[in-house]
This record gives C-alpha cells, structure tokens and sequence, in this order.
C-alpha cells in the first residue's frame, strides 16, 4: 500500500511540474508572437519629426533600422563610409517604402568631418537619431598592448561620433521639446572585457553617456537610451521579420520605462 501511495505521489508531482514548465511555454510564446504581429505605434515615431538620421546605415543593425523607421513613414538619412553600399540601400528603401532618403559618405574615424555633416542636414526636421556606427579592429581576442595601431581610429568611431552627432542634432530637439536618440552599444559595455579593453570601454562609455545625458534632458521631452546587443550574424539582418521585432521591442521598452503615452 506504501509503495502505490508513493507512486501516485510522485505522478501527482510530475504532472504539476509539467503543468508549470507548459504554462512558462504558452506565456513565452505568446510574447513572442504578440512582439512579431503587433502594429507598431506609427504615429508616435513620426511625432518625433519627418526625419531619422541613422549612422553605419550601410550594412548590419543600422541597415535594419534605417529600413524599419521608413517603414513606419519617417524619411530617412543614412550615413556610412562605404557609397556603393549607402546607394544600393537607399534605391532599395525608396523602392520598397515611398520614403524620401538622403545619403551623406563620410569616414566616422576622421575627426573632421563634422561641419559638413551639419551642412548637409541643415533644414531638415531630425526627430530620430541612431547612433550606431562603431569598430572592432580585430575579433582576435589580445592584449591591449599587442592590439593594432588603430586607438585614435576606434576612439573617434566609436565615442567621438556619438558626441558629435549628439551635439549636433540635440540642439533643435531641445529647441521643438521633443526628439528620440538611441545609442547602440553592446553587451561587452555590462562588465569589463578583458583582451577586449579598448572596444568594451567605449561602448560603457555610451552606457554612462546615454544615462547621463537622459537624466539632463528627459524633462524637455527628449528620449535618450543606450540598447545593449550582443553579436548578432549578418544574414539575421535581411529579415523584414527580424527588422520588425527589433523595432517592437525597442518602442515597447520606451512604452514601459519612459511614460510614454498610447
């Protein structure tokens, strides 16, 4: 009798772990379903102004939401190092998307390339910034002192762009009380990185940056964020369902930590 009682207690607790570990299955799913089919909040990115300037648009993450953001009807900028590839991107989101695209080429790991940068986005309306253009200079994993010759390179892509183009565009959204810029570091910014030291310490550096400078201007109606992502293959990024779930998840963040309205 003690052995048909131990049995049944031992089914009982197996069916109720099972039950939970299913419940946890249907509420993921349901999230993620809900993340890829929901209607984006068009028309709370297009309060932001008509357009987005998006940096490193030419291939990867920058790409991905260059695409989205004319999606959602914004026009937008992309500025890249590579023309070939800003050309190729912009036919093929005028043509898919009826947005008005501008491409400005520059080479973010100059210093001096900022005042014709500000020459060619005078006149526009800029509601969004992604500041995502950024350099490994080798995936090798080394030592600080046995890493390439490229730190004025890397501190200039890396950190000095974001200032710059901070600076530059943050001033007429302050001026219209409203605006969004969203900086794209990396998972390596969460904790120091050895062998990795110089790349890791510039993406904490637009972590803190990001912070900070949200903290100044979040009561003039200005979104500052840093979103941290780790290595993501490049073929993820010619999905339109990829592009699509990025972007949700990106604005549901704003909805829940920002006290945005519907």
């Amino acid at each position: 009798i003690m052995g048909e009682v131990l049995e049944q207690f031992f089914i009982l607790v197996g069916l109720l772990v099972c039950l939970v570990y299913l419940v946890k299955c249907v509420r993921f799913s349901k999230c993620i379903f809900l993340r890829f089919w929901k209607v984006l909040p068009r028309s709370f990115l297009k309060s932001m102004g008509q357009w987005a300037v998006i940096t490193g648009a030419g291939a990867g993450i920058g790409k991905a939401y260059s695409f989205e953001l004319a999606r959602q009807g914004l026009n937008v900028v992309l500025i890249s190092r590579t023309l070939e590839k800003l050309q190729a991107t912009a036919t093929e989101i005028e043509r898919t998307t009826g947005s008005s695209v501008k491409i400005i080429q520059t080479d973010f790991t100059k210093d001096d390339i900022y005042e014709d940068i500000k020459e060619k986005l005078k006149g526009l309306e800029i509601g969004i910034l992604v500041n995502n253009v950024g350099m490994l200079p080798d995936l090798l994993p080394r030592h600080f002192l046995n890493s390439p010759d490229e730190i004025q390179s890397l501190i200039h892509c890396n950190i000095t762009s974001v200032v710059k183009m901070t600076q530059l565009i943050l001033k007429q959204m302050e001026s219209r009380r409203k605006g969004l810029i969203l900086n794209i570091s990396s998972g390596v910014a969460l904790f120091p990185w050895p062998i990795y030291s110089l790349y890791s310490a510039s993406k904490a550096f637009m972590r803190t940056f990001s912070k900070a400078l949200q903290a100044e201007y979040k009561a003039k109606g200005i979104i500052i964020q840093a979103s941290f992502l780790g290595h993501i293959p490049p073929w993820v990024f010619h999905s339109g369902a990829f592009r699509k779930l990025l972007l949700a998840c990106y604005v549901d963040y704003l909805r829940r930590n920002a006290a945005l309205g519907p």
